[in-house]
């Protein structure tokens, strides 16, 4: 399926989102609150078929985050990126963990590394970092590292 035919399908689905066609894959624009259900859409919609989460992170702006999250289609072979912008304050969006298994652990690293709170996420809490590191979130450009002396 191309980019526009995409974008067609997704337009029926949530008429909210926008799009950046400036990449190869189509970019779509969500609002945090349309993420649950318009994941769900696309994860079941038989004409689009996105069954793999294969990434998931996220982008300090410093002014916001923005959550991104990219899906490909095994059956029909098409790739998109999913983007939220999240208040940097309070980042926080529902987790997909029951509909894409791999975003268990995608959500728990954007959890630890950026502070992002997935609602609802069955087991939130660290993944790579050692027990003290709760609320640190090193990947923040806000952090800093006394031992290293790295500010952003």
């Amino acid at each position: 399926m191309s980019n526009e035919e995409l974008k067609t399908k997704i337009t029926e689905l949530l008429p909210a989102a926008t799009f950046d066609e400036s990449g190869e894959w189509l970019n779509i624009n969500v609002e945090p609150s349309s993420w649950l259900s318009f994941a769900g859409k696309l994860r079941n919609n038989d004409s689009l078929f996105f069954d793999y989460l294969f990434c998931l992170t996220c982008i300090d702006w410093k002014t916001h985050l923005t959550m991104v999250c990219h899906l490909s289609s095994t059956k029909y072979r098409h790739n998109i990126v999913i983007k939220s912008k999240l208040d940097a304050g309070k980042p926080e969006i529902e987790s997909v963990s029951h509909i894409w298994k791999t975003a268990d652990f995608h959500e728990r690293e954007v959890y630890e590394m950026f502070g992002v709170n997935f609602l609802n996420h069955p087991d939130l809490r660290l993944l790579i970092l050692p027990d003290g590191w709760e609320g640190k979130n090193p990947m923040r450009k806000d952090f800093e590292d006394a031992v290293n002396m790295i500010k952003l």
